[in-house]
């Protein structure tokens, strides 16, 4: 199992918003994040920081990332959500959310 946690900006005045798409995110989504193998998927807020925090339970990670990514049902997810968001200045080139290193886990 891979452990994926990142963070992202929101900006105040988009919290709202963001929120009452995530009270209700559509099925298309979930289903196919259950398809690429992705669980116990979260997001924090924080002031206006996101975190999030996924199980990814597959054995071809890059491949499931990129079935999320050619989803057009999540395309159109991201293109309503991205708007909102604020990504981070020092994201690695590709990112959208920064992805964070895990520093200590216990079972």
């Amino acid at each position: 199992m891979k452990r994926v946690a990142s963070v992202i900006g929101l900006p105040a005045e988009n919290r709202e918003e963001y929120e009452r798409y995530h009270a209700a995110v559509w099925p298309t989504i979930l289903a196919r994040l259950t398809a690429s193998n992705i669980h116990n998927y979260s997001i924090y807020r924080h002031g206006e920081l996101l975190f999030s925090y996924f199980e990814y339970t597959g054995d071809d990670y890059e491949a499931d990332m990129a079935a999320v990514a050619a989803d057009p049902e999540t395309q159109r997810w991201w293109a309503v959500q991205e708007p909102l968001q604020q990504p981070l200045d020092d994201r690695a080139e590709g990112e959208w959310w920064k992805e964070l290193p895990e520093v200590f886990h216990h079972d």
